[in-house]
């Protein structure tokens, strides 16, 4: 499973499951953001560079849209860690994409 696309699911349910007071609306597009990163997860971990692309995209819209209506720090790491997948990607480093993200 890629690491880093994996890490920005994990984080995406993190916020989920420690807000329970957020909105429907902020529900579901952290739900959506999360259907998407498997996707995209799926699509790194056969290499399809643009498949993963197109999904930590939507995902990363998503997650920006449940951010601006509840801010939360796992939303907030999870759009870092797609954003950064999505550099990968667009270069065509699906496998680079999956990788853990550096210590910090």
């Amino acid at each position: 499973m890629p690491r880093r696309v994996t890490i920005a699911m994990l984080a995406l349910a993190l916020a989920l499951l420690l807000t329970p007071q957020v909105s429907l609306a902020v529900d579901e597009h952290i739900s959506q953001a999360i259907e998407s990163t498997i996707l995209a997860i799926d699509d790194g971990e056969y290499g399809r560079a643009e498949g993963l692309v197109t999904h930590a995209e939507t995902a990363l819209a998503h997650a920006e849209a449940s951010e601006k209506v509840n801010p939360n720090p796992h939303t907030a790491d999870a759009i870092k860690h797609l954003k950064e997948a999505i550099d990968e990607g667009k270069q065509g480093h699906a496998d680079v994409a999956r990788r853990d993200p550096p210590c910090q």
